[in-house]
């Protein structure tokens, strides 16, 4: 996945800071909207700086597509798949616990999630890199 990135401060090692402005689905228009109350929020990450950059360039970065998927089922999928198991594998159970099972395991299921989170931060698995100038 490309995106349009701020290059913030070199790092050394070829490596520089950048500001990825934070997308959503409501697009930002915040002019015409209002509602979520949301300011262009910004990302700073470490990337590996292949063209060049200097701080205030603006630059075209990619990252791990793949990786994104895996974060994407972490984060949406699992919770699903572990409320349905909870809720479908009690049906001895009367409806208001087979819900509070269901609910609990949905929970239980963002475990994983923030685990990975602290190893991705560790290992700086979601990396960056600077294709080129914009």
């Amino acid at each position: 996945m490309t995106q349009i990135a701020t290059v913030e401060k070199i790092l050394g090692g070829g490596f520089v800071e950048i500001s990825v402005p934070r997308k959503s689905a409501c697009g930002h228009d915040c002019e015409e909207c209002a509602g979520c109350g949301m300011t262009g929020a910004a990302i700073h990450a470490r990337a590996k700086d292949t063209a060049g950059a200097q701080p205030g360039d603006k630059v075209v970065v990619e990252s791990s597509t793949k990786k994104l998927l895996g974060v994407v089922v972490l984060v949406y999928v699992l919770p699903v798949i572990f409320f349905l198991l909870g809720y479908f594998l009690t049906p001895s159970l009367s409806e208001s616990v087979r819900y509070v099972i269901a609910i609990a395991a949905a929970a239980a299921a963002f475990i994983p999630s923030v685990l990975y989170d602290r190893y991705a931060k560790r290992k700086e698995i979601m990396t960056y890199t600077v294709l080129r100038l914009f």
